[in-house]
């Protein structure tokens, strides 16, 4: 262990980041689980080497937080002789039940695996900046719609084929069209070749029509004017296929990627109720069930993980996987070992309920834990959802940032609270809308008593809400003057 991860980069345990609470290491594991002791004897090395605080990521990584440099390299080293087999290299990411959702379209491990071994023979993870991934979706009760990736291959139909997105999540990211398995892999290698002819710092959404069509041999894909028109088909069959249908066709052509890819505005879900989470029960292919808990804000002390793993070991459970959206799956369960392991869970602090506020909220640790913190963040946090259970309707996502670095949550959210010095009072809050922790508005909109600000926006959007409006839609038509205002009330 020789370097430090740069802010930007992702952190391992070769190179941890510095935060504001020490060394952070993050591990993500390569088969998607680990069993329950290796968790076990994971979360004591953290409690020896580290602050004894364990997060799970919005991707399903591990982080262990507050090392040093030697404690990292003992961590290190004591992970190795737990036999984790952490991934490295330029990430390929499976859904957190690849290979046994019952209602998967198709096992995403094969292609997974294939594109990895390419990766490596082709040396693109030298080649390529730390943040360029790659999602292969199999489908299923988890798909991962959510996740940011620079290539996107999603499986559809039956027999499955795969739908080829650039540069985005599936909301956002740019259609190709469809590739067959037998093919997908090598589409995928020759658009991270295009990426990486651009440099280290190149992502997807740097690439336009013209240069996939210049530098990607797919024979048999439409070359694309700068209309987006289509100037002729080859003569033979390409691994991507352009869907006939009128309708859909005009969706799948290649155009040019502009903007950032978690640059914009997330805007919430203003015609839905609250999004799907992993906190349920899920029917496996074999007959069994998956349980999903979540962490609240994505952290929890690495005792009470300790205790939730020997209570599934308990029950029965031989794997645990970090799954999307901060939480943990426990596949191979009975229905009555799910119920049990939830009651246990819910004791121990962690989000066993789908309607549960907290899942709206995203908190770094705040002070006095980071000393980049202005705020106590995550007891900001557990004071508004218990208080405002019906402003977090799940429409919306609200990040509570300690400082404007913004660590938890870098994009965009509906509302975000900053922690910021005023005058002479450490522990004041700004806000945002539609906008990073970064964003001059959380600095100019700074209130001492944050908690009283987010209340008077909960009583605003209660008598102003239509009947059946999201909170996140009325937000987006009261606009940010009246909800700043409301929040700077006194």
């Amino acid at each position: 262990m020789n370097a430090f991860a740069r802010r930007g980069a992702c952190p391992a345990l070769s190179t941890p980041m510095q935060t504001g609470d020490g060394l952070l290491a993050r591990l993500h594991t390569v088969a998607g689980g680990l069993p329950p002791k290796a968790l076990i004897g994971l979360c004591e090395s953290a409690l020896r080497h580290g602050n004894g605080i364990i997060d799970v990521t919005a991707r399903g990584s591990i982080q262990i937080r507050g090392l040093t440099p030697s404690s990292a390299r003992e961590l290190a080293r004591e992970v190795a002789v737990l036999e984790i087999d952490v991934r490295t290299g330029v990430p390929v990411e499976t859904g957190p039940l690849a290979g046994i959702d019952a209602q998967e379209i198709a096992d995403p491990r094969p292609l997974a695996n294939e594109i990895r071994a390419a990766i490596e023979k082709a040396g693109l993870g030298a080649r390529l900046g730390p943040k360029v991934s790659v999602v292969v979706d199999g489908g299923g009760r988890l798909p991962m719609d959510a996740v940011l990736a620079d290539v996107r291959l999603a499986a559809c139909g039956n027999p499955a084929t795969w739908h080829l997105a650039i540069g985005g999540t599936a909301a956002s990211a740019r259609p190709l069209g469809f590739v067959e398995e037998a093919q997908a892999c090598a589409a995928t290698i020759a658009i991270l070749e295009a990426i990486a002819a651009l440099g280290r710092e190149a992502r997807a959404r740097d690439l336009d029509a013209q240069r996939i069509v210049a530098e990607i041999p797919l024979s048999g894909l439409p070359a694309i004017s700068p209309t987006r028109g289509e100037n002729g088909l080859g003569e033979t069959l390409s691994p991507i296929s352009v869907v006939a249908d009128a309708e859909l066709t005009p969706k799948l052509l290649l155009f040019p990627l502009v903007g950032e890819m978690a640059g914009r505005p997330e805007r919430g879900n203003l015609q839905a109720g609250p999004t799907s989470t992993p906190v349920s029960m899920f029917p496996l292919a074999d007959g069994t069930l998956a349980l999903g808990l979540a962490l609240p804000f994505g952290s929890m002390p690495a005792e009470s993980i300790i205790a939730l793993a020997q209570g599934a070991i308990a029950l029965g459970a031989a794997e645990i996987r970090p799954a999307l959206a901060r939480s943990l799956l426990f596949p191979g369960m009975s229905a009555d070992a799910c119920g049990t392991l939830r009651q246990a869970a819910a004791s121990l602090g962690f989000v066993t309920d789908a309607a549960d506020p907290r899942l709206s909220i995203v908190a770094c640790p705040g002070a006095p834990a980071c000393a980049s913190g202005k705020i106590a963040t995550r007891s900001l946090a557990e004071r508004m959802a218990a208080h405002h259970a019906d402003l977090l309707d799940g429409s919306f996502t609200l990040h509570v940032s300690g400082c404007a670095k913004g660590c938890a949550h870098p994009a965009p959210t509906t509302l975000t609270l900053v922690g910021h010095d005023l005058d002479d009072h450490d522990g004041g809050a700004g806000i945002a809308l539609d906008a990073t922790a970064r964003a001059p508005a959380a600095e100019a909109h700074v209130v001492a008593d944050a908690q009283a600000g987010i209340a008077h926006i909960a009583s605003l959007v209660q008598d102003m809400r239509h009947a059946d409006e999201t909170v996140a839609a009325c937000l987006a038509r009261l606009g940010a003057t009246t909800v700043t205002t409301a929040f700077m009330q006194e």
